[in-house]
């Protein structure tokens, strides 16, 4: 008898973007893009110090995403997110720099390169299983890519392979949902069932990571790190926020 093939776990993803109040940059200094019939997603957040110069990093943020969609778009087969990130940042013109989160789903794998402080969380039967690293050289400065040997450069981003389940959640950001949301306060909102789909779940936490940054009292993750850091930081951090929800759904089955 000849086993049957092991099914292909389906993704749905959705995003949120907060941009913060700027008249100047009503766009926000951060980027995202999804493409659901790649099963790919990608984040980027403009490094604000470039706002001193009088230059808008924002712009480089966008630039940076849309060649990743022209890379994306253009790969045949599997989607490998650093060689993406790679094509990408080759292509950007844009004067600025920024980090960057890049996910996609390769049958039962999640493939992903993260670069700088943006990000993911993967929540597995309620509870968080894992974080991406954070590339950072000190608090408050990550890693970025921009043109320039004073950059990063692709190959400097972290990759990996994950396995999947069904049932499994996988919460993208920006630092504005990093820096001001906990991953306890995730599962809570995971733990509600308010929200059915990944556009929901992903506007949920965009709007929890903007009221907490507007809270002057309780400290967020930021406020924790500053301390931790010697800085002196009260409440949340007002930011740009981006969120993409993915959710598997599919056999629980193991893959064959």
């Amino acid at each position: 008898m000849v086993a049957a093939a092991a099914a292909i776990l389906e993704v749905e993803i959705g995003s949120s973007y907060i941009p913060k109040d700027n008249p100047s940059k009503p766009l926000g200094e951060d980027a995202h893009f999804v493409i659901s019939d790649k099963k790919t997603a990608g984040v980027a957040d403009g490094v604000g110090g470039w706002a001193l110069k009088g230059i808008d990093a924002g712009e480089y943020a966008r630039d940076l995403m849309r060649n990743c969609v022209a890379s994306v778009v253009g790969a045949e087969g599997v989607v490998d997110p650093k060689r993406v990130l790679t094509e990408a940042h080759s292509r950007t013109t844009a004067v600025g720099s920024s980090t960057a989160c890049l996910i996609s789903f390769d049958g039962w794998y999640l493939r992903a390169a993260n670069l700088g402080d943006s990000g993911f969380m993967i929540f597995r039967e309620g509870k968080l299983v894992y974080r991406s690293p954070m590339q950072r050289r000190g608090f408050n400065c990550p890693y970025q890519m921009g043109k320039g040997e004073q950059f990063d450069e692709p190959i400097a981003a972290w990759s990996g392979k994950i396995p999947m389940a069904a049932g499994d959640i996988i919460v993208v950001g920006t630092d504005g949902l990093w820096d001001n949301v906990f991953g306890r306060e995730i599962v809570e909102v995971l733990a509600a069932e308010v929200a059915e789909t990944a556009a929901e779940l992903a506007k949920m936490m965009a709007e929890l990571a903007w009221y907490n940054s507007l809270d002057l009292v309780k400290d967020g993750p930021f406020a924790v790190e500053a301390r931790k850091a010697g800085r002196s930081h009260r409440g949340g951090k007002i930011d740009d926020i981006t969120v993409v929800v993915a959710k598997v759904t599919g056999s629980s089955s193991s893959p064959g």
